[in-house]
């Protein structure tokens, strides 16, 4: 095992080289791969499912929340013509009051009326919020929408499904007076015809819908990915509390050996060398690499690759007496200052934890406060 601490100058610029012979696979090893879909992403695509079949399809999306609310806004709620559901908007009730309304005809006689999109206001008063279960004080209102299976809107939602799955960020447009149905894949850049709303596609920004010029902006985001580095107890439950956050998550480590009796249901396992693989599936916003493996070897090869990305985070798990080790060699592994600050070290929101399940939920907190604007 080579000791990057006790590394001389002339050395120095050769550890990638050596670190890749030490590892050096003829083949990945890859086991159980999954594609991870947000709950998002899954509604836009069993729309998009339902419109190829030429059914009709209702769309409910949050536009506001007030109070104690159920879902965020952005939640979204679609129905097909057969009567089935995918997402919610709340517990259950709000869900059957749509469905109540569906059913005896309301709904298609008021958007008939409005003639357009319009917008149900729940738990106005407090005899509404006791009736749907509302938390105390909860009021939301909903946009609603009829979507006919034109090819016009068929092709609205193709792109749509086709942007997230190319994990890119898209924004939905619709047009409150006509309903009609656009797209503007912010990855791709602006255009005269762009609003600011569709630009700010930032998720650190916790509203993601805005309403403005007779027009909602849906800012739909891809799933998030997270990297983990080095098999142990704590890449184990990290990773157990990340898919329930709907994290497409990949463990990686280059020492076969270690993954012997590691498994986690939905992460992908890979024997990638590190830096590969932060060069080829997580370089963007919406990538986390997370080094836990106590490995230099392993975690800064890891490192000096992700810090050059636009990842939205970077850390590594280990003491203040380790983190500042650490530190003190990135410069000598290629990386500004500047990069270096990027890096969460020691990892963790501080909590007193201890056992690896305790450290993760500290992980797993800094990397949600990150992703929302709550902590650099």
């Amino acid at each position: 095992m080579i000791l990057l601490e006790s590394t001389i100058a002339g050395i120095v610029p050769l550890i990638p080289k050596i670190w890749h012979s030490q590892f050096n696979h003829e083949k990945d090893d890859q086991r159980e791969s999954h594609v991870m879909r947000s709950s998002q992403q899954h509604i836009i695509e069993s729309v998009n499912d339902w419109l190829t079949a030429s059914q009709q399809v209702w769309l409910c999306t949050i536009l506001k929340t007030w109070g104690s609310s159920p879902r965020p806004v952005g939640a979204m709620l679609a129905c097909n013509s057969q009567g089935e559901l995918v997402g919610s908007l709340s517990g259950g009730c709000i869900e059957e009051d749509f469905l109540e309304q569906l059913k005896d005809g309301s709904l298609k006689e008021r958007y008939n009326a409005e003639g357009g999109p319009f917008v149900i206001e729940y738990g106005v008063t407090e005899a509404e919020q006791a009736r749907l279960k509302l938390p105390c004080g909860g009021q939301l209102h909903v946009l609603l929408e009829s979507i006919e299976p034109s090819s016009e809107n068929r092709a609205v939602f193709v792109e749509l499904v086709q942007a997230l799955q190319n994990h890119s960020r898209v924004s939905r447009r619709v047009d409150l007076a006509t309903g009609v149905l656009s797209v503007h894949s912010v990855d791709a850049g602006s255009d005269a015809a762009s609003s600011t709303l569709e630009m700010d596609c930032d998720d650190s920004k916790l509203e993601s819908v805005e309403v403005g010029g007779g027009v909602m902006v849906h800012r739909l985001s891809p799933v998030y990915r997270l990297l983990l580095l080095g098999a142990g107890d704590v890449a184990r439950y990290v990773a157990e509390m990340a898919i329930a956050l709907e994290y497409e998550v990949t463990l990686c480590d280059p020492r076969p050996n270690y993954l012997d009796h590691w498994s986690v249901n939905g992460v992908e396992v890979s024997t990638s060398l590190p830096d590969d693989l932060v060069r080829s599936k997580f370089s963007n916003p919406y990538s986390g690499i997370v080094a836990l493996a106590h490995d230099p070897r392993v975690d800064d090869m890891a490192l000096m690759e992700a810090l050059k990305t636009d990842a939205f985070y970077v850390g590594a798990m280990g003491s203040e007496r380790t983190s500042a080790a650490r530190r003190e060699r990135l410069p000598e592994l290629g990386l500004s200052e500047e990069e270096i600050q990027a890096l969460h070290a020691p990892i963790g929101f501080s909590i007193g934890s201890k056992t690896p399940a305790e450290i993760a939920i500290a992980v797993m907190a800094e990397i949600t406060a990150v992703r929302y604007g709550r902590r650099q």
